[in-house]
């Protein structure tokens, strides 16, 4: 059964009670299950080609809440939960990895898409955006990476993530002051991490299986470095960086650059982490030039 929080009517931005009433499910059929996966989804706009956005860690669309309604005026615009992430469903039967993760977005991506698309993808999310066009370039004929994961090792949390650890490690994420901390640090402006942004990033933390699904892709390893596989990226891309990351820090935004055949840095002055929310018209208008 899906379902959005009863805490989203506590909500008190435009964009995130516009984005939140936009929220859909489509029940994705994939190999990954005998059953079907119901799927979170947004989507608005006409105008082709289609742009996708994929969220970060432990996250959900609603991180597109800023940018998503710009893009959506000349684009058709779609924002989904990732496998294992956001309100798309959680399934005990399920292992979450970024194998599992791609072979549903792909699905997803033949269900709802269907045709090539502008992948964009912020901090986790450009990771998975790297990892799913180098396995399917047919489905993206461009890339955008914000901030993006992708070219350090993971930690190596996992080999210690067994009972009790597992559930201490999502209990001290589910603690509402350390997301405000996190939040804190992502943005360079901080009035950006108000009570709505922390409700935002917190909704999803009421879905079943939140805490077990994080666990599984801890365990699986997540995204490790994807510097050997990055060479052969043949999309054009745009690496967009906030100067003041204070998550990942700056050195990899030229990283990117240098190992992407095909690709151009945009700083962001005066921005964290998070470009698409603390200056989501100069991020929009630089993913639509």
């Amino acid at each position: 059964m899906v379902f959005l929080p009863f805490e989203a009517k506590n909500l008190t931005e435009e964009t995130s009670l516009d984005l939140v009433d936009k929220i859909k499910f489509e029940n994705i059929i994939t190999p990954l299950s005998p059953q079907p996966i119901p799927t979170s989804y947004v989507f608005q706009g006409e105008e082709k080609p289609p742009v996708l956005l994929l969220h970060g860690f432990d996250s959900s669309l609603l991180e597109y809440r800023r940018l998503f309604p710009i893009l959506s005026q000349s684009h058709a615009t779609w924002a989904i939960d990732l496998l294992g992430f956001g309100f798309t469903e959680r399934s005990s039967d399920l292992l979450f990895s970024p194998e599992t993760i791609k072979t549903h977005l792909y699905y997803t991506w033949k269900t709802l898409i269907k045709e090539p698309c502008i992948l964009v993808g912020a901090s986790m999310g450009g990771a998975t955006a790297i990892d799913f066009t180098l396995t399917y370039p047919e489905t993206v004929s461009k890339l955008v990476l914000i901030d993006s994961a992708g070219l350090a090792a993971p930690p190596k949390i996992g080999k210690f993530m067994f009972p009790p650890l597992d559930y201490l490690s999502t209990a001290f994420l589910r603690n509402l002051k350390v997301r405000q901390k996190i939040s804190e640090s992502a943005y360079y402006d901080k009035s950006f991490a108000n009570k709505d942004a922390q409700l935002c990033a917190a909704l999803h933390l009421k879905c079943e299986q939140w805490s077990q699904a994080l666990i599984s892709f801890t365990k699986s390893g997540g995204y490790g470095s994807l510097k050997q596989e990055i060479i052969n990226l043949k999309q054009e891309t745009i690496v967009i960086w906030g100067e003041n990351d204070k998550i990942l820090g700056t050195k990899d935004a030229n990283k990117f650059k240098e190992l992407i055949p095909n690709s151009q840095l945009i700083w962001i002055p005066e921005c964290g982490h998070v470009p698409h929310l603390e200056k989501a018209e100069f991020t929009a208008k630089a993913i639509l030039n």
